[in-house]
Parts: C-alpha cells; structure tokens; sequence
C-alpha cells in the first residue's frame, strides 16, 4: 500500500534519513521507533507531501507522493504529533472545513462528520470554539479530520503524547480496527509498550539508517540474549548499533533490565 524506494533526504550537509527502504501493506500497523533526531518525523514527512525526498521514491497505492501529490493526499489521512486547530473555529465547524477541503459535498460532509463525532466522543463539546479544548480534546478532533474522508492509509506522529488513559485506550482500540477493516496505519512513537501492544511490524532507525524491519518475535529470535521485552530488545539494538549503524543487524548486548515498560525514550 504504501513504499519507501532508496528514499534519502538532506538539510545542508545533514543526512536525516540514508536510502530508506520500507514495502507497508494493506491490513498491516507498522511503528517505527528510534530516539530523537533519527529521522522518524523526517520519514513521515516525505510520506505525507511536507517534504521532498532528496533522492529515492515514496509511493502511496500507485501514486508517486512527489509527482501526483493531489491524488496520493486523498488516500492518506495525517495526525502530526502537535495537534493543530483554528482557535476561533468551533469543532463542528473546523471538521466541516476539513471535509469540504476533501471534496465531500454538504450532505456527504455532515454524515462524516457526524460518524467521526462519535467515533471520538466529541459530540459534547463539538460546538465550542476549539480554543477551549484540552490537550486530549485537540488530539481526539485532529484523529476525527485526518478520517473524515476515509482514507486507506492512516499516519499517526507520537499519538499517545499527552493524552489520558481513556483516550489512549480509545486510540488503540481505533488503530487496530482501522488495520482489522484491511486499511494502513503508518505510526511513529516513543511508546514501546503501545508499539509492542498493537503493532504488526516495527522498524527502528538510528541516525537516518533503518537497523530493523519485523515483527517483535523476529527481533527476539535474532538478539535470543536479551530480555524479552521490546524495550529491552530495543535498547539491547541500539547499543550494539554504536556510533555509527550501518542498517545491519547488531549481536545483542546483555543489558540491565529496566524497571518499568512504561518508560518512554
């Protein structure tokens, strides 16, 4: 459904993502993991038409995001990780605005917005200015105008950043029928418990270089030295990655464990 072909992209002389290779399927939750700086946001950018790839290709179904951005935007709904809203805009009103940026007509617009009003649970404050919202309200009404069209492919940046543990559960619960519907979910984020909870297949990143694409148990099978928990196995990854990764696959380094898998990087 959606693929990354050698994609690299630059800023100066800083390369944020090296030949990233990536082949997502339809039906699949993919999360991608890595510290700050690795090039995750930079990824979903170029997936999403924010940036140019500098070399290499993204495609979203048959559509090349650089050379027919116009269609490959209607496939793809994007939830950035700073919920974004116009303040003097109630909710009803910012995702009619929305839908009508999509093409849906008044009545097409009004059933949508209804069905992701109450897939949210926005119906109690949808007609207050979105100024007033919380931080977990912005991000419940972001998720609700990133799928009033439907889209086949749905990318999410650091979902669970800020909210509850009522919504992150509706969010998850969301994802994983979104994926069960045979759609697409793109996610990047820190949290490795949610990662290791809902997703199909990981990749981790480090420094601009993929060093792992695969399901959790292959991570597990190929590092068998490390506990085996995705945070363990992860941090057990990127300390053998050292300084300078390469996208191969580092022997595994007994680590203490840690604490807690509530811990975020």
């Amino acid at each position: 459904m959606l693929k990354f072909d050698q994609v690299t992209r630059t800023y100066g002389d800083r390369v944020a993502v090296d030949r990233l290779c990536l082949d997502i399927q339809a039906g699949e939750l993919f999360a991608l993991l890595g510290h700050n700086g690795a090039g995750k946001t930079t990824t979903i950018k170029t997936l999403v038409g924010l940036l140019r790839p500098t070399s290499g290709t993204v495609t979203v179904g048959p559509y090349n995001v650089t050379e027919q951005s116009r269609e490959a935007s209607r496939l793809v709904g994007y939830v950035p990780d700073q919920p974004f809203l116009y303040d003097k805009l109630s909710g009803r009103e910012f995702l009619h605005f929305v839908a009508s940026m999509y093409g849906l007509s008044d009545a097409a617009a009004k059933t949508a917005l209804e069905r992701e009003a109450e897939r949210f649970q926005l119906v109690d404050f949808l007609d207050r200015l979105t100024e007033s919202y919380s931080h977990g309200m912005r991000q419940r009404t972001v998720f609700a105008a990133a799928m009033i069209h439907e889209p086949q492919v749905l990318v999410v940046d650091e979902p669970m950043v800020g909210l509850d543990p009522h919504s992150i559960r509706l969010v998850k619960d969301l994802l994983r029928n979104y994926v069960d519907a045979g759609k697409t979910v793109f996610m990047s984020t820190h949290t490795l418990n949610v990662a290791e909870e809902i997703a199909d297949r990981i990749g981790v990143m480090k420094a601009g270089h993929k060093l792992f694409d695969g399901p959790v148990d292959e991570l597990k099978s190929r590092m068998p030295d490390s506990s085996e928990s995705l945070e363990n196995l992860y941090l057990a990854l990127m300390e053998g990655a050292g300084a300078n990764p390469t996208g191969e696959m580092p022997v595994a380094k007994e680590i203490d464990p840690v604490p807690t898998s509530e811990q975020s990087l």
